[in-house]
């Protein structure tokens, strides 16, 4: 079989270049040796933000094309990603407030904001956004970025992918590609364990940590661009206080944290930034970073956290672009590309670097670069479109939500939420037909029916209940061990496979 355009890696750049590609009329194959999103792409701080940090490093370009994405990414997708403001208690023997003033000023107005409201200083004392903070914190700034469900937005960038024609392969693993006849010759493992061989006009990189690896070891090629491998780790406890505001907390290493809402009742906090020098892989969260997050926040808030308080934790390795900075936490969040194309051959493009709120744009350069190779390619066009399940009309996702509530009564007000939240428009692909719970199949907690588990397994990818559990949705925090055995058991029985 042959495709215009191999993708490997299924994570959000891979599934960003997919998305694109499929959608300018290239035939298109994505290779996904595990889950999608199972690498760096389920384990960020799930923002879309500029970055209000990186204007220290004078990463100018790199914010402004953050801040103009997070407006785009925010009508494309206004069910998994929405609006969070953020309160930043001023430590004035950190930054003194006028540099954050004049740090806020350029990020309100490096980009055009339409739908984001802007920043303002805040008084902590005596009100309710100073309520859970030690009392030395009497001043403080306000401003908004966004939340993102970053998992399920990887997911949906595939779906829509798929729906306009690629073909997407979970579970697939490069063994190798060489160039023949100026094509690319690829052999693939697939899920089932057969081995299939397919040619393509062009091959794409996307494979995160593993750029370097599948380059050399894969492909044959070689490059003078690198990654730098940063673990990023983040712990989860129950919610540390009241508000659906964030909380971004200065350390006096100038690294900040964050403190978020998650997951109705909890609060997330990251992360850490370190080097990280063995290969990708697998990766935990450490005891010295889990002490780090845990000093972080004891520095600011009145409530005492231990580790013992901790439900939950996840790191992941950020492939970073390597421009040659000493320290972890100053290396760009920017992105480069290496397009190797010697006259008459087939061209291979491998991406190095990148994050959630740029992937779209990262797309569209990358298919710019390709352009050349594929006279027939449409122009770009995801700057205006809305991914899978957010055209949710004119009213936004509250009204959406209240449609939700009073269409189908039998949901329990948080299982509306969630649903709302995770599918959009679509929700109506499994629930349309319902008049009952009972009319969903077995609930296994949180609302969580085989209808849905359908709905995850045949059109998102879904192939364990790990999937389910820690990238499609957050259920595996709140549903108890009894409950996720049976799942187990019921979705080994369903569709053959085990459950983890």
């Amino acid at each position: 079989m042959t495709f215009d355009l191999i993708i490997v890696g299924g994570g959000v750049n891979g599934c960003a270049i997919a998305r694109d590609a499929a959608g300018r009329g290239l035939k298109v194959l994505l290779v996904e040796q595990k889950d999608l999103a199972s690498g760096a792409s389920s384990a960020s701080t799930k923002l879309v933000h500029g970055g209000l940090r990186y204007l220290e490093h004078y990463e100018f370009r790199l914010v402004q094309e953050a801040l103009a994405e997070r407006e785009l990414l925010l009508a494309a997708a206004p069910h998994i990603i929405w609006p969070l403001r953020f309160v930043l208690p001023h430590e004035r023997s950190i930054r003194p407030a006028w540099l954050i003033r004049l740090g806020l000023f350029l990020y309100d107005h490096l980009a055009r904001r339409e739908r984001i409201p802007g920043s303002e200083t805040v008084r902590l004392a005596g009100g309710p956004l100073g309520a859970p903070l030690r009392d030395s914190y009497q001043l403080g700034f306000s401003y908004f970025d966004c939340w993102v469900d970053d998992a399920r937005l990887v997911a949906l960038e595939a779906q829509d992918a798929f729906e306009r024609g690629a073909d997407v392969r979970v579970g697939a693993k490069l063994i190798g590609a060489k160039r023949q006849e100026s094509m690319w010759t690829a052999t693939i493992a697939e899920a089932s364990g057969r081995i299939d061989r397919v040619a393509g006009k062009a091959l794409v990189n996307a494979s995160g940590p593993w750029v370097s690896e599948i380059l050399e070891r894969r492909l044959g090629l070689s490059s003078k661009k690198h990654v730098r491998l940063v673990k990023g780790s983040h712990i989860v406890t129950p919610r540390l206080y009241d508000g659906d505001h964030a909380y971004l907390l200065q350390r006096p290493d100038k690294r900040i944290i964050f403190a978020i809402p998650f997951e109705q009742d909890f609060t997330l906090v990251g992360t850490t930034d370190v080097a990280y020098e063995g290969e990708p892989g697998p990766v935990a969260i450490s005891e010295d970073e889990t002490a780090y997050l845990l000093e972080g926040v004891d520095r600011f808030f009145r409530r005492k956290v231990e580790a013992s308080d901790i439900v939950w934790s996840y790191a992941g390795l950020r492939p970073l672009y390597d421009d040659g900075s000493l320290q972890a936490s100053v290396i760009t969040r920017d992105y480069a590309f290496d397009l190797d194309a010697p006259p008459g051959d087939a061209p291979a493009l491998s991406i190095f670097g990148g994050k959630i709120t740029t992937a779209r744009r990262l797309a569209e350069h990358a298919l710019d670069d390709l352009a050349p190779f594929f006279a027939h390619m449409r122009p770009a066009w995801t700057a205006r479109a809305v991914l899978p399940g957010g055209d949710l009309g004119e009213a936004g996702f509250d009204a959406f939500l209240e449609e939700l509530t009073r269409r189908k009564p039998f949901l329990a007000p948080r299982v509306a939420l969630r649903l709302a939240r995770s599918y959009g428009s679509r929700v109506w692909r499994f629930l349309e037909k319902a008049q009952s719970m009972a009319d969903l199949g077995a609930d296994y907690g949180g609302g969580l029916s085989d209808a849905e588990i359908a709905y995850l397994h045949d059109h998102e990818w879904a192939r364990s209940v790990e999937d389910i559990l820690w990238r499609r949705s957050k259920l595996g925090l709140h549903l108890s061990g009894a409950q996720k055995a049976a799942l187990e058991r019921a979705f080994g029985e369903t569709y053959g496979v085990s459950g983890g």
